[in-house]
């Protein structure tokens, strides 16, 4: 079941995210925020995802009557968060110490609503193939790395690079599906399952 109009805020300009709540029948309005993401020192790296979902699921709130949801993505190698490249060096160094070996990605999401802020944070480990110079180079004049945390998107081109990955696939591409769907349900949010019950 589809529902025709929007559910949820969506505190993020994320089209991955848009298209992972599309595919559980979850329509949302699209109310990009715009907040801080440096992280604070000596923050550990799942308080600062979650700290910034949770400050993006507020400044939606304060944008929208609906519920509002604020999701971070952040590439975790050897307790140092990487988050997106600033340049083609950066890229290339990032994906160099990523290359034969694994890493965490961490996703958190909060959704407001009756219920106040609820959120949760996600931990995958990803497993990247060694990956040669003029791949990285390849890759880096594609495009698609420069907005990236990590340098990398698990559901483009990179996907070639990944040898394996524990945990949830959807969190790795920007939103943990299982986990957001509990959220929105203890938030009354009407989930497509609920029509079939």
């Amino acid at each position: 079941m589809s529902f025709a109009s929007p559910l949820i805020c969506l505190a993020s300009a994320s089209p991955r995210r848009r298209d992972l709540l599309a595919a559980i029948d979850v329509p949302v309005e699209v109310r990009p925020v715009d907040i801080d993401e440096t992280p604070r020192p000596g923050e550990a790296a799942e308080a600062y995802v979650t700290r910034l979902a949770e400050e993006k699921a507020r400044a939606g709130s304060r944008l929208s009557t609906l519920p509002s949801l604020g999701s971070d993505t952040t590439v975790v190698r050897d307790g140092e968060i990487l988050g997106k490249p600033r340049d083609r060096a950066h890229a290339a160094a990032m994906l160099r110490s990523l290359s034969g070996r694994s890493h965490e990605v961490l996703t958190a999401v909060a959704v407001t609503g009756p219920a106040g802020v609820l959120a949760d944070c996600v931990h995958t480990r990803v497993t990247l193939r060694e990956i040669g110079e003029a791949e990285i180079a390849a890759y880096w004049a594609s495009g698609e790395p420069a907005d990236k945390a990590g340098g990398y998107a698990i559901q483009g081109r990179a996907a070639i690079f990944v040898a394996r990955i524990e945990g949830s696939h959807s969190a790795v591409v920007g939103l943990p599906l299982f986990e957001t769907a509990a959220l929105l349900d203890r938030q009354g949010v009407p989930l497509w399952n609920r029509a079939m019950s």
